[in-house]
């Protein structure tokens, strides 16, 4: 037992950082909580314990969707990135199989105990279960990169739906909105552009591990990331804009600097990787859009 603990804190370390991850998780839930509630004129609200379990279930999940990656490319992995724990040997397939169950049977008790969507974390998990099995279909989506992005990328917007459905039912909001509608996609373009563009290489750094610049070429696949940057920005415009007029103008310099880097990469690509500065740009992004937040509950609307 202690031997187990001690491979999985070694794990944790390496590929998913529990402390660290607990805060993301209750930023995203946070965001997407007070941008409906916000946007829906709602000042007023209650932070108790449904919204520490809401940000735990975000932490869990994607928990849960990190260890399912590494089962899922495991013989990959141990070709290409043998130095990770799992690959490695330094923690085993049976460590993490009885760590996950454990999650996810908690996560789900919890829910069904304290939240008020219980069904929507249960479509939540249904959909992260299909993924992990590649939807039945491994023979095909394994071998296809954009299918894979296709079926698996959704899953932010389910997620975001879980929140906006908790926030939507306790406060009594009107279901069919714009802003409901625009925060299903907050977090999921941010995550779709960083999982395509961290698969975006010059041509020299091209190995056999698939890309989509390998596919396409690095200049269309650029191409595909600059044109979502935009329409992702163009919705955070609008999640912002009856909230704070400064935080879009935040916004624009941001995707502004971002879309020069874009058009810089496209130059010439072996000057910096593409994903580093779209971390970068998200960072800010996601900085930008909490801020907003914290501004408008202390000052109100500026």
């Amino acid at each position: 037992m202690t031997a187990a603990i001690k491979r999985l804190n070694i794990y944790f370390k390496e590929m998913y950082p529990i402390i660290p991850r607990l805060f993301l998780g209750f930023l995203v839930f946070s965001e997407i909580y007070f941008i409906v509630l916000l946007n829906h004129g709602r000042n007023e609200f209650t932070y108790g314990i449904s919204e520490i379990i809401g940000s735990f279930t975000v932490f869990s999940f994607l928990c849960w969707l990190r260890i399912a990656d590494d089962f899922k490319d495991y013989e990959l992995d141990c070709r290409l990135f043998a130095y990770r724990p799992l690959p490695s040997g330094r923690v085993t397939k049976t460590d993490l199989k009885v760590f996950v169950t454990i999650l996810i049977a908690f996560t789900l008790i919890i829910n069904a105990i304290f939240m008020n969507n219980f069904i929507f974390c249960l479509i939540l998990y249904t959909y992260g279960s299909l993924m992990a099995v590649w939807f039945f279909q491994k023979h095909k989506i394994q071998k296809s990169l954009p299918m894979a992005l296709v079926t698996h990328n959704p899953v932010q917007m389910i997620l975001n739906t879980y929140i906006i459905s908790f926030v939507i039912i306790k406060y009594h909001l009107t279901v069919f909105n714009l802003y409901n509608f625009l925060a299903v996609f907050t977090l999921y373009f941010p995550a779709l552009i960083w999982e395509v563009s961290r698969k975006i290489r010059a041509p020299k750094d091209e190995t056999e591990y698939v890309t989509y610049s390998k596919l396409f070429g690095y200049k269309k696949a650029t191409n595909f990331v600059f044109i979502i940057t935009w329409v992702d920005i163009i919705t955070n415009f609008i999640l912002v804009w009856n909230l704070n007029k400064i935080s879009v103008l935040a916004l624009l310099i941001d995707v502004i600097w971002m879309s020069y880097i874009f058009i810089d990469f496209k130059k010439d690509p072996t000057r910096y990787k593409i994903v580093d500065k779209v971390e970068k740009y998200t960072y800010i992004q996601e900085s930008i859009m909490i801020i907003t937040v914290v501004v408008y509950l202390i000052f109100g609307k500026i």
